[in-house]
């Protein structure tokens, strides 16, 4: 069978978009794991199927497969480029649309220069909603990794993240306690691990390392989560900067209750087809 796709990247998170294909056996975890492979497959960091809405407010419904093959709940820079290619094909009224999600529906809007906005909901600290085994919740917790015992926060953003405050991101140990926590029995659906160094009240350097995935060159979910632990903590202003590896992106968030918003660029790098 022949399955047409789109190559789409947002601050260097890279995806391949396509529809829903008639058989659901062509989305089993085997083979995603060879289309994502960079050597002999596609190559991704994660797999966006496009869907009938299930709601009417609704352009799409979208699904997000991780490059290990596991289906996961929500995708920043993957709503992002999803608004993005609908708005290429003419879909968006006035640069807006909405997005259904395993997470909730996501409201999008349409920038200059292929910026994108997306509405990630409101960030929920309650550790059952990561899920994340904690007596309560807590600005902190400590986690034991490898023998040692890390200062934590723990939020979800329709996916749960870790976010750990390190002096500097280019010599926070990712590779090491990214897979770590990322598995860390506390937390039974695993964890996005992501490493904040908090430059000034209006900018910071992130890594994530996500789950399934491994280190990426940006993270949207993982941006919104770093500055929602930063507002809480008093450390962030309402609209802060983030530098990836791969970009900036910009995360405006009011403050408990509140919805985040995340922008950035989103572009598409080509169209093919591939036969599965």
């Amino acid at each position: 069978m022949r399955i047409d796709f789109t190559k789409m990247h947002g601050v260097g998170n890279d995806f391949v978009v396509f529809d829903a294909p008639a058989d659901e056996s062509l989305l089993r975890p085997e083979l995603l794991r060879s289309l994502a492979d960079r050597r002999t497959g596609i190559g991704f960091d994660q797999a966006l199927v496009l869907e009938r809405p299930r709601r009417a407010a609704a352009a799409v419904f979208y699904r997000i497969f991780n490059s290990d093959g596991d289906e996961v709940e929500q995708c920043g820079n993957g709503a992002r480029c999803i608004a993005a290619l609908l708005h290429h094909r003419g879909v968006s009224r006035n640069g807006s649309l909405t997005l259904e999600s395993p997470a909730g529906l996501v409201q999008a809007r349409i920038g200059g220069a292929h910026e994108v906005s997306v509405d990630m909901g409101v960030p929920d600290f309650d550790p059952r909603s990561l899920p994340f085994e904690a007596p309560h919740e807590a600005d902190s917790y400590p986690l034991e990794v490898g023998g040692r015992t890390l200062d934590i926060a723990a939020v979800s953003m329709g996916n749960p993240h870790v976010v750990i405050t390190v002096a500097s991101v280019e010599t926070a140990p990712v590779a090491t306690l990214g897979p770590q926590i990322e598995r860390h029995p506390r937390f039974p659906q695993r964890v996005n691990a992501g490493f904040v160094e908090i430059v000034a009240r209006g900018e910071v350097r992130l890594r994530v390392y996500e789950r399934g995935a491994g280190e990426t060159p940006g993270c949207g979910t993982g941006a919104c989560a770093a500055v929602a632990v930063g507002r809480r903590r008093g450390l962030l202003d309402t609209e802060v900067r983030v530098s990836v590896r791969g970009g900036e992106l910009r995360v405006n968030w009011a403050g408990p209750g509140e919805h985040i918003w995340l922008t950035g660029p989103a572009g598409i790098s080509f169209a093919g087809h591939v036969e599965v």
